[in-house]
């Protein structure tokens, strides 16, 4: 997107933000740079690190079945040899990635990492990426609600451009996501990401400064957390990034993504753990653990939010310990034993992790 396109879409709706919230104080912690043609030249330079990425998964890919086999979403470059940083769904058990710059031009990328504790995916196009400067991280920690960020989407190799769009943090909480996904803090945002195709899958999210505070992972009805209908955006913060970078770049992976799989989608139901679908061929499914069943404990301990069972579940000497948990299928209580497995030792591994 040319730095006109971006004055377009930006500079309008951040002179708004700007006036009219936060608040004055933290306005003024946010003010570097102050006016807005400053903020809008550093948005300028960080988008210019945004880039396309296309996907085709592998033939049989466990993950299709969810993800679909074709998969498209953005990336960021994150230093100076063209590692680009995006959420790591994209990436599972791909067959082919593409990068696609903005500029519209199409090469071929090869997987550095894929981390399934923080959700992260680390990605190296095969030729150079020519100009394209690599964004600095930022950090949540002076994030404050109401405060003014930019999210953005890369181009496709359909022609689409990329595209940007402004929002406001409106939470830093915890997110549990229904499969076996846990972390401490996630941003979310609203308005949602309706950039381009409305693609918020590996879309960067961005600080007044041009620094990169987060990967675009969900659309969600509830940006608050306060059960009430507000669209928007989850991000899983660069913050969860920074300890694991050089291990990622090394391993394929961090140490604490060698964890327990069971092979469930789950929800919190009224302070129950709900099971709501069980994956074919899973430990789960093998041990005859059912949709519909209530996971009433760990261990003989007791889990009432999804955190909690998880917690319990990860908190093991090594993914295939043996586990008992304690279900309930209306009045009928039973207590299965089951074999976890390495959930990254069940997925087709791409060529290069």
């Amino acid at each position: 997107m040319r730095t006109s396109h971006l004055w377009q879409f930006v500079a309008a709706p951040l002179a708004v933000m700007l006036a009219w919230g936060p608040s004055a104080p933290t306005r003024a912690a946010t003010a570097p740079p102050s006016s807005v043609q400053a903020t809008l030249n550093a948005l300028s330079k960080a988008n210019a690190a945004v880039v396309g990425i296309q996907v085709t998964a592998a033939e049989g890919a466990r993950t299709a079945e969810t993800l679909g086999r074709e998969r498209t979403g953005s990336g960021v470059v994150i230093a100076d040899d063209g590692l680009i940083l995006t959420i790591g769904y994209l990436m599972l058990e791909a067959q082919q990635i593409e990068i696609v710059t903005q500029d519209n031009k199409t090469l071929p990328a090869v997987p550095v990492a894929y981390d399934i504790a923080t959700g992260f995916g680390l990605l190296k196009p095969l030729l150079p990426l020519r100009g394209v400067p690599p964004v600095p991280l930022g950090s949540l920690q002076d994030l404050k609600p109401g405060e003014p960020l930019m999210a953005a989407t890369g181009a496709t190799a359909d022609g689409d451009d990329s595209d940007v769009s402004m929002t406001q943090l409106v939470s830093k909480r915890a997110f549990s996501g229904s499969w076996e996904y846990h972390i401490d803090t996630a941003l979310f945002t609203s308005p949602p990401v309706t950039a381009g195709r409305g693609n918020h899958s590996g879309a960067p999210l961005f600080n007044l400064k041009g620094e990169l505070i987060g990967i675009g992972s969900l659309l969600v009805m509830d940006a608050t957390g306060e059960n009430r209908r507000l669209p928007g955006n989850m991000f899983v913060p660069v913050d969860l990034l920074k300890p694991i970078l050089a291990e990622m770049k090394q391993l394929g992976s961090s140490r604490q993504s060698r964890r327990p799989w069971l092979g469930v989608t789950s929800n919190d139901h009224g302070g129950q753990v709900l099971i709501l679908r069980v994956s074919a061929d899973s430990p789960a499914e093998r041990a005859g653990l059912q949709a519909g069943e209530v996971v009433l404990a760990v261990d003989g301990t007791e889990v009432t939010t999804l955190e909690t069972f998880y917690k319990k579940l990860w908190a093991r000497a090594a993914p295939d310990e043996p586990i008992r948990l304690t279900v309930r299928h209306g009045d009928e209580v039973r207590t299965i034993v089951l074999t976890p497995q390495d959930r990254m030792l069940t997925l087709k591994k791409p060529a290069g992790i």
